[in-house]
């Protein structure tokens, strides 16, 4: 999902949001969407999340204002482009040229080494949020980690939970198969969900 669509969600749910409060009526249902909204968009750790996890304790009333409000200041940062560091700018950069490299190799019928640069751009993506995050990219011995470990490690720090977890470990299986010539236990559709996938998790979380 790239930046203009996170805007345009927040928008349409804070004027649903206006509208509830005005009429008095499911303004716990579109507080609850803007909850899942600020969840998702928002990076793990970011004033964000810290802040709308103080609001969730809050009584009903109070909690609605601070959730539309942390939901009203996503919205006007990321319109204004200030969530993106000068770091996490040149990485999107260069995985998406090769994301875009993986699209049009797909779009000729290649979906093999689509499949292996998308993988291979996931793992030096995860090895730099290990790097972002201070979690370590060596194992004790000085050999570099396996994706598999990283991933798992990712996890355990809170950079984000199993769900995501499990499914950078399908994606990276994808990936293995491409690269070993194991070719006919994925398709073209498959390849296609990596790419898009990938190129969601980069934007939510970005390093």
């Amino acid at each position: 999902m790239d930046i203009s669509k996170m805007v345009e969600q927040l928008d349409k749910l804070l004027a649903q949001y206006e509208e509830a409060a005005v009429k008095r009526e499911g303004v716990a249902l579109v507080v609850n969407r803007l909850e899942a909204a600020i969840d998702r968009i928002a990076l793990p750790g970011s004033t964000y999340i810290k802040q709308l996890d103080a609001h969730r304790k809050f009584s009903p009333s109070s909690k609605a204002y601070g959730v539309s409000q942390v939901a009203q200041a996503l919205r006007d940062d990321l319109s204004d482009g200030w969530t993106d560091s000068v770091v996490e700018l040149v990485h999107a950069d260069t995985h998406s040229d090769y994301l875009e490299m993986a699209d049009t190799l797909l779009a000729s019928g290649y979906k093999d080494p689509a499949a292996v640069i998308v993988g291979t751009s996931l793992e030096v993506h995860v090895r730099a949020l290990c790097v972002k995050h201070g979690v370590d990219t060596e194992l004790p011995t000085g050999a570099p980690k396996k994706a598999d470990t990283m991933n798992a490690d990712l996890k355990k720090a809170g950079v984000y939970g199993s769900l995501q977890q499990k499914q950078l470990t399908a994606w990276m299986d994808l990936r293995n198969k491409a690269a070993h010539g194991i070719w006919k236990e994925y398709d073209v559709q498959q390849v296609r969900l990596l790419i898009d996938g990938v190129r969601d998790f980069m934007l939510k979380y970005p390093a």
